[in-house]
């Protein structure tokens, strides 16, 4: 199961795309999280300081 990022929550600090140890997460407006990619680890979850991060 993925993580994905609500888009109403994301403030996008940037906090989460240096956790990401495979590089699923991609910048923008709003981060996104790509499911493919995605080990379920986390630990973009537990950084995210506006709490937008959840499982799928």
């Amino acid at each position: 199961m993925a993580y994905k990022i609500s888009p109403d929550l994301c403030v996008a600090c940037g906090t989460c795309i240096d956790e990401c140890p495979v590089e699923a997460i991609s910048a923008g407006d709003v981060y996104v999280i790509d499911p493919d990619k995605c080990i379920d680890c986390g630990t973009c979850a537990g950084v995210c300081p506006s709490e937008a991060i959840k499982p799928e």
